[in-house]
């Protein structure tokens, strides 16, 4: 392990820098005093593998929570990528508050400035973040998997009011690899000291946000929980019935239940629209 991996970074986010959906930001809380009680002297001799890493947040939390742990972060949806050009991100927000400065917030733009504001993204010479540009220009729930759907979309005054901070020391430390789950899981499930970390889109339910929109489904879900052994730390929801599933397998597979019997769990309440509520769960098991 090279002197930067072991050094302490500078900082210690509490939210990815940039937008992601399905970050577990609300769950560092917990998250934190399991690694800590469970992984002792720091990490030291202990690999840590966020196998479906999205923004990063839970491998960097694992990284500064015991700084002398490997961590490998799975980067699958390009999120290193996107930090490294957080300047070109905030050079655009810049262009484009030159006309939504002028409309009201929150509310839809008129063709005029619609245009324009197509206009300068179209133009624009540097890199273009969509997920940046969803969250500016379209309402939480709306999604658009190209810059020409972007522009199809009715489109809302939602610019981030400030510059991204240039979060060059988010990703230190780590090992940041680009891998299918079915590709890396094999190396270090079950192996000695190994903590996976397992955040998959859940099933059943949209997924335009992530890289390849079709790339998890109940197959590869069930493909997943076969390669799962403990020690791990696994979220989910009730949207994807993950733990009607567990029940399932405690019922008629004792000889898959086995790999999940006596886990622990932390449950999150939280609501999609005003009557409709769910619970993210996060499931942990550290004794093989």
């Amino acid at each position: 392990m090279d002197a930067q991996s072991l050094s302490q970074p500078k900082q210690t986010y509490r939210k990815a820098p940039l937008p992601f959906v399905g970050q577990k930001r609300n769950f560092l809380k917990h998250l934190i005093p399991v690694l800590q009680q469970n992984i002792p002297n720091d990490g030291a001799g202990w690999t840590i593998v966020d196998v479906f890493g999205g923004s990063g947040l839970l491998a960097h939390t694992a990284k500064r929570t015991l700084p002398k742990a490997r961590v490998i972060y799975n980067d699958f949806d390009g999120y290193a990528e996107r930090i490294k050009n957080i300047p070109d991100t905030n050079r655009l927000r810049d262009r484009l508050a030159e006309v939504l400065d002028k409309q009201p917030r929150d509310k839809a733009l008129n063709a005029d400035a619609k245009a324009d504001v197509v206009v300068i993204i179209r133009g624009f010479g540097g890199y273009k973040d969509l997920n940046c540009l969803r969250s500016w220009l379209l309402y939480s729930g709306k999604e658009a998997a190209t810059p020409d759907c972007l522009y199809g979309e009715t489109l809302y005054n939602r610019l981030r009011l400030s510059p991204y901070p240039e979060a060059a020391d988010y990703l230190d430390g780590l090992d940041i690899t680009s891998q299918s789950f079915e590709t890396l899981l094999p190396r270090y499930a079950g192996q000695d000291n190994t903590l996976l970390i397992l955040d998959p889109p859940y099933v059943c339910t949209q997924q335009g946000m992530y890289a390849n929109q079709t790339y998890f489904g109940m197959v590869p879900f069930l493909t997943l929980a076969q390669m799962v052994r403990p020690p791990f730390v696994f979220f989910s929801s009730t949207r994807s019935e993950f733990l009607d599933y567990l029940c399932f397998l405690r019922q008629h597979r004792p000889q898959e239940w086995v790999n999940w019997a006596g886990f622990g769990q932390v449950t999150i309440k939280g609501t999609l629209s005003k009557g409709s509520c769910y619970e993210d769960n996060m499931v942990y098991r550290f004794e093989r």
